[in-house]
């Protein structure tokens, strides 16, 4: 799906595009979030939708879906992951990609997934899988949600007619994106670490 099905999806249905858009591309359909968001911000600064239901409804959509994921992985564990995953496009190589991704940063996973494509999708279906607590992983996963919201629809908003150019650009370099972003946690990470070995030895 590219930007013009999502112009096109924008003008027959309004908001419930994000409703529905949202909520199959977390559960694990293929749906572009990011354009989607961000095309909404824009037509928030065109006045055609509002931006406080905007951010709401993509809000709700999200967490909806994640929850669900989290649900449906505690319920059903792997092996209904790995049996029908591939109907989810949850395939092996996303659920071992999500796992590794889990093993080096935990729940901090949760914040920073959603801005990694291919990784975001498996989340929720794998902390109910290792029985990651409801509380944690809805702090987490929530907070997550919010900001991603948050920044590509007011990237939209802010960025206006020039919407377009600069997302087709972080399209054609997302890999340069992942992996600054990746770099940038691993930083803040060790940084944090580093204070609080510091502290316990103080």
């Amino acid at each position: 799906m590219n930007i013009s099905d999502i112009e096109r999806l924008f003008e027959g249905y309004g908001y419930f595009v994000l409703i529905c858009g949202l909520l199959l591309e977390f559960i694990g359909l293929p749906f572009p979030g990011e354009t989607t968001l961000t095309y909404s911000g824009y037509l928030s600064y065109k006045g055609v939708l509002h931006l406080a239901p905007v951010l709401i409804l993509s809000f709700l959509a999200t967490t909806i879906g994640m929850t669900l994921t989290y649900l449906i992985g505690k319920a059903a564990g792997m092996p209904f992951i790995k049996r029908y995953g591939k109907w989810l496009f949850l395939t092996p190589s996303k659920i071992d990609a999500t796992r590794r991704w889990f093993d080096k940063y935990g729940t901090n996973l949760l914040l920073i997934g959603y801005f990694i494509p291919g990784v975001r999708h498996f989340t929720g279906y794998f902390s109910g899988i290792i029985g990651l607590r409801f509380r944690s992983f809805a702090v987490y996963t929530y907070l997550g949600a919010a900001f991603w919201v948050v920044s590509f629809a007011f990237l939209g908003h802010a960025l206006g007619p020039q919407w377009k150019q600069l997302f087709i650009l972080l399209e054609e370099n997302a890999g340069l994106l992942i992996a600054a972003a990746a770099g940038l946690f691993i930083i803040l990470l060790a940084i944090r670490t580093l204070m609080r070995m510091g502290k316990s030895t103080s």
